[in-house]
């Protein structure tokens, strides 16, 4: 809305994320077993047996590992070589690219061919008929999302009709340069508003969608990029995701606890997630002040900046 030809590649935070994976893995380890496992005290249930893995699907895992070895020479063979097939026709760029701008189905590729051979390879599956079972069962889980997503497209087409998106970037933009209100404040007041979002709206494409439209425009009059914007929205939006009951893994989660302690509810099951929100919000929200500051790249070719 504000830059038509911005183009934006779904690497635009790699760099960020890579990092941020570095820094909280350790983070969660710490918090497992110096805070959450001391508070749920001794396990005294039933010691779940760990069976061997069968020659079948050993079997069906080495040949599903030498099918990704295939598919990665396959891939690097169309991108690698200067003149490969999916970089740009004219700048042979990568980073905006038909690769890029086919990552959805070229992911698809890389996780149905291995689950395909293993499933035909460990005798998982017999038939085609098979496979349309699985799939069944897979998408049956998968109507919520369908639903908010589907609400959500049809917002995003009346805001852009309306041109809301905007009226209230601009004059956002125009009242925060008024008060002051600008820089690393806020931005922290973005993953604020994220992070108590997430706590209510249940998909993470529905929150983007609704914060999207009005705060990426905003950002962009601003001079922050589109990759920075959705970085600090990413830290929002996954701080509070182990305490909202809105998230759809929540409920799964719950439910593999419950197989260990039946007692537990929704109430002493967050209370035991509470200090990895804490911990997460605390030491990312410093990771991402460090960024900033020090004007890191974000992913290939994005920086915090538009025009760095």
């Amino acid at each position: 809305m504000i830059d038509p030809d911005y183009v934006a590649n779904p690497a635009m935070n790699y760099y960020f994320l890579v990092a941020s994976c570095l820094v909280l893995v350790p983070v969660a380890v710490w918090v497992t077993t110096k805070i959450v496992e001391p508070r749920l005290g001794t396990y005294t249930g039933e010691v779940e047996e760990i069976t061997g893995v069968t020659k079948e699907e050993k079997k069906g895992l080495r040949w599903a590992g030498i099918s990704v070895v295939i598919l990665a020479v396959v891939f690097l063979f169309l991108t690698v070589p200067e003149q490969a097939l999916l970089r740009d026709p004219e700048t042979g760029s990568l980073t905006v690219s038909p690769f890029m701008t086919g990552i959805v189905p070229i992911m698809m590729v890389f996780f149905l061919v291995p689950a395909l051979v293993y499933g035909f390879v460990a005798k998982v599956f017999t038939s085609s008929k098979d496979v349309a079972d699985h799939l069944a069962k897979s998408m049956s889980n998968m109507g919520t999302y369908i639903v908010i997503a589907f609400v959500a497209a049809q917002m995003i087409a009346f805001f852009n009709w309306s041109q809301l998106g905007p009226i209230v970037a601009i004059k956002g933009a125009n009242f925060l340069q008024t008060i002051g209100f600008t820089g690393l404040p806020l931005l922290l007041g973005f993953i604020v508003i994220a992070a108590l979002i997430n706590l209510m709206v249940a998909s993470a494409s529905a929150k983007w969608a609704i914060l999207a439209p009005v705060f990426v425009p905003m950002f962009m009059l601003l001079e922050y990029s589109p990759a920075f914007t959705q970085a600090a929205y990413r830290v929002g939006d996954s701080i509070t995701n182990p305490i909202t009951p809105m998230l759809p893994y929540f409920a799964i989660a719950l439910t593999f606890a419950k197989k260990y302690d039946p007692k537990i509810g929704i109430g002493t099951f967050m209370s035991s997630l509470l200090p990895y929100s804490i911990a997460f919000a605390v030491i990312w929200i410093i990771l991402f002040t460090v960024w900033y500051l020090l004007g890191l790249p974000l992913g290939p070719g994005e920086y915090i900046h538009l025009h760095t």
